[in-house]
């Protein structure tokens, strides 16, 4: 299941483009693999603080029995690491060193479960309700993903560092091998795995509280369209905007066109319909109406906003009969929103 899409950041050197591309290009074959994966969650591009102190995880996934981080690097040419593990690469036949994405992907690791632990008495619960569970029991792994395009020499390479070291279009197959996921009615059976494991509403738990901490490194990026809203919502008498909400949005041409399906999504519910359109699915978080990814989770359909990285269902009231008893249907790359009572239908992407 993907808890988080990728941050696409405003790059323009040709080393932060390739570097955002291959997290793109990894992001890929993990939501191809896992987002269908209740036991599997993905989140890509985590950003989070603790103790002072920063780090940005590229992918980490959490399973069952605990956690792999991935560390992303867009490495055209050579790779050579010594057996002191330093790295070294090579750039149009010229050769330099480059920090390890190794020992960077253990720094996170380390912080990540010093918060976790920190945190563990809010996230897990307590063993036979006496023993509070932690995460220390659980395993750990870190892998680096590099482009497909780059030529590693593992003749000189230290194992260690060629164990974990994986070109983009095989890390699906490590992850599998490193996970070992088995049946539910396997693990019941199975005496040789003693891998302690999380139940599917722990895991929930895990997930949620990492979106929490994700810090949004695009806030300050994001259009000036919420802090426009507020002001509007700071107005008691808004007649100007009663007409937005009964004939519905202007046409994408329109400068406002942004600005009234935002206000639309805080000062009414989240759909609004006009004849022969489709309701407007937005942000609940930040009113985002067009850049968002249709996902499915563990409560149905739901949109991840490529904005604020929050979710918002896509279970909308009826804009018929405003009943509530709707359900939303998806075939292919449509979905639609179905009303129980009324037999209303309509396609909202």
């Amino acid at each position: 299941m993907i808890l988080k899409t990728k941050t696409l950041q405003m790059t323009k050197t040709p080393q932060t483009i390739a570097g955002q591309k291959q997290e793109q290009d990894v992001a890929f074959f993990l939501r191809r693999a896992f987002k269908d994966n209740p036991e599997v969650l993905v989140i890509n591009d985590f950003k989070f603080s603790f103790n002072d102190e920063t780090a940005q995880i590229d992918h980490l996934i959490v399973y069952t029995y605990g956690f792999v981080l991935i560390e992303s690097k867009s490495i055209k040419g050579h790779v050579k690491v010594n057996n002191q593990g330093e790295w070294t690469r090579s750039y149009n036949s010229q050769w330099s060193g480059m920090s390890s994405p190794i020992k960077q992907v253990e720094l996170q690791q380390a912080l990540l479960k010093e918060m976790l632990m920190h945190h563990r008495n809010n996230i897990l619960s307590k063993l036979l309700g006496i023993k509070q569970q932690g995460f220390n029991g659980r395993c750990w792994h870190y892998l680096c993903a590099v482009s497909s395009n780059a030529v590693i020499d593992r003749k000189t390479m230290p194992k260690e560092i060629s164990d974990k070291l994986y070109k983009t279009e095989f890390l699906v197959d490590e992850l599998k091998n490193i996970m070992n996921l088995k049946h539910k009615l396997l693990r019941l059976v199975s005496v040789t795995d003693t891998r302690p494991d999380f139940s599917q509403r722990e895991l929930d738990s895990i997930g949620q509280f990492l979106i929490s901490q994700h810090i949004d490194s695009n806030i300050q990026q994001v259009d000036t369209a919420p802090a426009q809203l507020k002001q509007i919502q700071a107005i008691p008498k808004r007649p100007e905007l009663k007409p937005e909400l009964e004939q519905g949005p202007k046409p994408a041409s329109a400068p406002t066109h942004h600005l009234a399906q935002s206000t639309a999504a805080i000062l009414a519910p989240v759909a609004v319909v006009a004849p022969d359109q489709h309701p407007i699915l937005s942000c609940k978080h930040c009113g985002e109406s067009t850049q968002y990814t249709p996902m499915y989770g563990k409560f149905g359909y739901y949109i991840n906003c490529n904005q604020c990285s929050k979710n918002t269902s896509m279970k909308l009231p009826c804009p018929q009969c405003m009943s509530k008893n709707t359900k939303v249907t998806k075939r292919k790359e449509t979905y639609t929103l179905n009303c129980v009572d009324c037999g209303f239908e309509k396609q909202i992407i």
